[in-house]
């Protein structure tokens, strides 16, 4: 009898895990979906937006959303207003001054320790992309924001310290919707692949002193540029997104 007792109660903890289990996956799937959102302009900041659209968008049901809204609450994405609802975070322009400054210290730090430690040739397969005519340059935003990404990832990655890297990483989600929005005018797009080319060719000449001072002035060209974004560039990147979701459904 204690034998069935003890084997009835070990399988109703072991669904009980299963099933907290089971919802912390799906919660972290649903906060990776709403950064999409986000990060696609399918939610700006500022708009409001229902637990009950969002279980409709996303197919899952009201418990593992919640976790996951209130982790995105508490990572700075969302916000909750009593008797209001859910809304997504507006910019905080000090806050994003901050998260540049920042960046320009791991970046600047992570040239020197890759160029002192010979580990420049590890930064060759962005060249594929970056060092290029202007007639061949990619002009597809979300493209370009994509190797954006993984050019200034790269650097820091290939310094090797991992610790950085997470912070790097946690850094690098928190601005990923201004850079999205730098690169839908074109002239970004073209500064950005110069002053690309230029940081690259200098850490891979080994002139470190050179790849920071660039590094330093184009991520505080991208932090300008941040500044300018506007509620009404917000809205025309939503309404184009969901026009490009129109044609491609």
């Amino acid at each position: 009898m204690i034998d069935a007792n003890l084997s009835h109660s070990s399988l109703q903890i072991s669904d009980h895990g299963l099933s907290a289990k089971s919802n912390a996956s799906l919660a972290q799937q649903a906060v990776e979906s709403i950064k999409e959102l986000i990060f696609n302009f399918d939610l700006i900041p500022g708009e409001r937006f229902s637990e009950a659209d969002l279980t409709q968008r996303l197919h899952i049901s009201r418990t593992p959303l919640r976790q996951a809204l209130q982790q995105l609450e508490q990572q700075g994405f969302l916000q909750v207003l009593p008797k209001m609802g859910w809304f997504v975070a507006p910019i905080d322009f000090e806050a994003i001054d901050e998260l540049y400054d920042l960046r320009i210290l791991l970046e600047i730090n992570a040239i020197g320790d890759l160029i002192d430690h010979g580990k420049t040739d590890l930064l060759e397969p962005l060249n594929q992309f970056w060092l290029k005519e202007p007639n061949a340059y990619v002009t597809d935003a979300k493209s370009v924001g994509h190797h954006d990404e993984i050019f200034h990832f790269s650097i820091v990655a290939s310094a090797g310290n991992k610790e950085i890297l997470k912070i790097y990483q946690q850094l690098t989600d928190r601005i990923r919707l201004i850079r999205r929005l730098d690169f839908i005018k074109s002239q970004r797009i073209e500064a950005t692949y110069k002053e690309h080319a230029a940081v690259l060719n200098a850490i891979q000449s080994k002139r470190k002193s050179e790849a920071q001072r660039l590094i330093k002035a184009h991520i505080s060209q991208s932090k300008i540029e941040a500044r300018k974004i506007t509620l009404d560039e917000l809205y025309k990147a939503k309404i184009r997104a969901t026009s490009l979701q129109k044609i491609y459904n």
